[in-house]
């Protein structure tokens, strides 16, 4: 395993063809205290030799170079020194993006749109955020997930499932997901945090890979058994019940204040536990930070079930940590078992989603 043990500095790659940029990255990351640049490559096969040279904690990444491309390189790099990976991509190559994600990427960061002085300054505070995820990483739980299949079965009612996620939650979800049988009474909401313009793309790609029917959330779409919304990046995503007592999605638009992470799964955890009570279920999934801890609480005193992800598969325990240390998570397990414990779920609580008030 790669990891940059507490209080060291993280060494970083920088693997792109432009010089442009890896100045800019440069420039970025030179005076960034604990962050230092040990090499730059204009190719991924001078990337790979530098790798295994200079043995990076982190490398930053370009996906479009020529000869070798940074999909090839991410295939090439897992076999030979897995090493955590960040993409560094344009808005406009997206489904690029999570196709290096399903290669073991372990994140990515969009360049911005713009130059402005407030885009620039986004996009900095982002990378070195990213950089310093590193020093919480577990690169052998990053590299070791397989999807696991479990059983299907026929259901009478639908069940709400929550879902949390951060760094590394786009590998998690995706075979979360494909894990789950899609004629179950499941209905998935979910916050990954990711930025705008990109939830979309990632959306379409869980929906091709699992059986349930997946999208970006709209303001009004329906919570249905069988279906996966997915929190819109720089919006937040809850739930309620329409005059009708149909569930329903409310997308907000963030508006900063106390609420630090975007989308919010705190918002989204609570607002299901509002509506669901002992219907719903809270899944909190690798990721830095304490984002989903006070949502936790809510569900659990709702009388939902609540889940983390264990540290034997987490890329990063900070969530499930922050979700565990407050006394109300009801299992803690392995990304493999989660799957599972929702079909039980699902079998078990059906007649409790019944009597729920929305």
């Amino acid at each position: 395993m790669t990891r940059a043990p507490p209080g060291r500095e993280v060494r970083v790659l920088l693997v792109d063809d432009s010089a442009t940029s890896r100045g800019h990255l440069s420039a970025v990351l030179a005076d960034a205290p604990g962050i230092r640049i040990v090499g730059q490559a204009a190719d991924a096969e001078a990337g790979l030799a530098q790798v295994m040279g200079l043995q990076p904690d982190l490398i930053l990444l370009d996906l479009q170079m020529p000869r070798m491309d940074g999909f090839t390189f991410l295939r090439v790099l897992k076999t030979r020194r897995p090493t955590a990976v960040v993409v560094v991509s344009s808005q406009a190559r997206r489904s690029d993006v999570f196709r290096a994600l399903e290669l073991g990427a372990l994140d990515f960061v969009a360049k911005p749109v713009t130059a402005d002085a407030a885009s620039l300054e986004a996009f900095r505070d982002e990378l070195l955020r990213k950089c310093a995820t590193v020093r919480s990483l577990r690169l052998d739980n990053l590299a070791a997930r397989r999807p696991v299949p479990v059983g299907t079965a026929l259901y009478l009612s639908p069940c709400v499932v929550a879902i949390g996620a951060s760094t590394g939650g786009p590998q998690s979800l995706h075979q979360l997901l494909a894990a789950l049988p899609g004629d179950s009474p499941l209905a998935l909401v979910i916050a990954q945090h990711m930025p705008e313009r990109f939830t979309g793309t990632f959306a379409e790609r869980l929906s091709r890979a699992s059986a349930f029917r997946t999208k970006e959330a709209a303001d009004g779409d329906p919570v249905v058994a069988g279906s996966a919304l997915l929190a819109p990046g720089g919006h937040h995503l809850e739930i309620g019940g329409d005059e009708e007592g149909v569930l329903r999605a409310h997308v907000l638009r963030s508006g900063g204040g106390a609420v630090r992470y975007t989308p919010s799964i705190d918002r989204l955890f609570v607002s299901v536990a509002k509506t669901c009570g002992t219907g719903a279920c809270g899944v909190v999934l690798t990721g830095m930070g304490n984002d989903g801890r006070e949502g936790i609480l809510a569900i659990k005193r709702a009388g939902g079930l609540t889940l983390a992800e264990s540290e034997d598969t987490a890329v990063v325990y900070g969530m499930p940590q922050a979700a565990e240390a407050t006394g109300a998570v009801d299992e803690i397990l392995p990304l493999g078992a989660i799957a599972g414990r929702l079909v039980r779920f699902a079998r078990e609580g059906g007649a409790s989603w019944r009597s729920c008030t929305p």
